[in-house]
C-alpha cells in the first residue's frame, strides 16, 4: 500500500485524512499535540459514518477506510516511507517555515510537501529551505473531504515533476484540480471570495442591506447556479448568443456600479457595529459546531444529488413512464 502523511490533526487535517483513506491510501496522522491526534481519530469515525449515511461511500467500505488511519507520536515515524506529505499547520509564516524545514530534513528526497495554507504563497516560507523545489501549496476548500476543488500553486522554483506528481495524486483521490501557472497570495478561490466579501461588507456597512438579506442574495440567488456551474458558464448562458453578447450588453453596467469606489468600509467596524450581533443572534458561538455539522450534512446531500445526476447522465436519459 502507498502511504501518505498528514501533519496537523485539526479539521483540515482530518478532512485530508478522510480524502486519502477513502482513495485507498494508508494515512499516518501526526500532530504536535498527542491529545489532538487522538481526538482526530475518534472524530474520523463520525466523519466516515456520515459519508455512509449519505450514500457517499458504501457501508462495507467504512471499516477499511478507518483501518487505513494510524496516529503516531513522532514526526520521524510519520514520514517513514511516505509518497506525499500534506501539512495543515497554523496559518503563520514562521510556523510554516519551521514545520517545512523539519519535514524537508526528515522526508525522503523528492517527496512533495504540500501546504494547506489558505493564502500564504509557499515562496514566503520555503525560499531558504534545501528542498524548496518540492514545496508547493495544495489548498483545499473547507471541508476538504466534501468539497472536491483543490488549488495547486507552485513557487518560482517548484519542480515540474513535483507539480505533475501532486496533480496526479489529487486526481486519483477524486479531487478537481485548479492548477495555477504561478503563485499569487490568496490564490484563486480566496481572491474570488475576498472580492465578494469586500463588496458584501460595503453593502452591509453602508446600511444598504442587512447581513441576513445579503446572505439570501447568495444562498437563494447566485449560489444556486454556482453550486453546479461557475460564474463564467453562468454569464455564458445568460445571453442568447453566449458570453461575447453578455459582455457587450452588460460589461459596462458593472463598471458603472462603481464597485470598490464608494463608502470604503473597515470590516472590523462593520462587525463591531452590527454584524457580530446579527450573526450571533442567528447562530450563537456555542452553536457553531452544531451548525458546522448541519452544513456538512447539507453538503453531503448535495454531493449525493450531484453523484446521482452524473450517474444518470452516463447511463443516458431515462424514458419517463407512460
Amino acid at each position: 500500500m502507498t502511504k501518505i502523511a498528514t501533519i496537523g490533526c485539526g479539521l483540515i487535517g482530518q478532512g485530508w485524512a478522510t480524502v486519502f483513506a477513502q482513495a485507498g491510501f494508508d494515512v499516518v496522522m501526526y500532530d504536535i499535540s498527542p491529545e489532538a491526534a487522538e481526538h482526530a481519530l475518534s472524530a474520523m469515525e463520525k466523519r466516515v459514518a456520515d459519508l455512509v449515511a449519505f450514500d457517499l461511500i458504501s457501508p462495507s467500505d467504512a471499516p477499511a477506510i478507518l483501518n487505513r488511519l494510524t496516529v503516531v507520536t513522532s514526526l520521524e515515524e510519520a514520514l517513514q516511507g511516505v509518497v506525499y506529505i500534506q501539512e495543515s499547520g497554523p496559518e503563520r509564516i514562521e510556523i510554516k517555515r519551521e514545520i517545512t524545514e523539519r519535514l524537508d530534513a526528515l522526508a525522503a528526497p523528492d517527496v512533495p510537501i504540500g501546504s494547506s495554507t489558505s493564502g500564504i504563497s509557499a515562496s514566503r516560507y520555503c525560499e531558504d529551505i534545501v528542498g524548496r523545489h518540492r514545496c508547493l501549496v495544495v489548498h483545499p476548500i473547507n471541508p476538504p473531504h466534501l468539497i472536491p476543488a483543490v488549488e495547486i500553486v507552485p513557487t518560482p522554483w517548484t519542480d515540474d515533476n513535483i507539480m505533475s506528481t501532486t496533480k496526479n495524486l489529487m486526481q486519483t483521490c477524486g479531487r478537481e484540480t485548479i492548477v495555477l501557472s504561478k503563485e499569487i497570495d490568496g490564490f484563486v478561490v480566496n481572491r474570488l471570495q475576498g472580492a465578494l466579501l469586500e463588496e458584501a461588507f460595503k453593502l452591509v456597512g453602508s446600511g444598504i442591506v442587512s447581513g441576513a438579506d445579503l446572505d439570501k442574495a447568495i444562498c437563494d440567488g447566485l449560489g444556486l447556479r454556482w453550486s453546479f456551474m461557475g460564474p463564467m458558464q453562468t454569464i455564458h448562458l445568460n445571453a442568447p448568443e453566449g458570453v461575447e453578447q453578455y459582455v457587450e450588453r452588460y460589461g459596462t453596467m458593472y463598471r458603472d456600479f462603481g464597485l470598490g469606489s464608494y463608502d470604503e468600509v473597515d470590516w472590523k467596524e462593520v462587525v463591531e457595529s452590527a454584524l457580530k450581533v446579527q450573526l450571533e443572534t442567528l447562530i450563537p458561538v456555542a452553536d457553531i459546531p452544531t451548525k458546522q455539522a448541519e452544513r456538512d450534512r447539507k453538503l453531503m446531500a448535495l454531493l449525493r444529488h450531484k453523484a446521482r445526476e452524473q450517474s444518470e447522465h452516463r447511463s443516458g436519459p431515462n424514458t419517463p413512464p407512460e
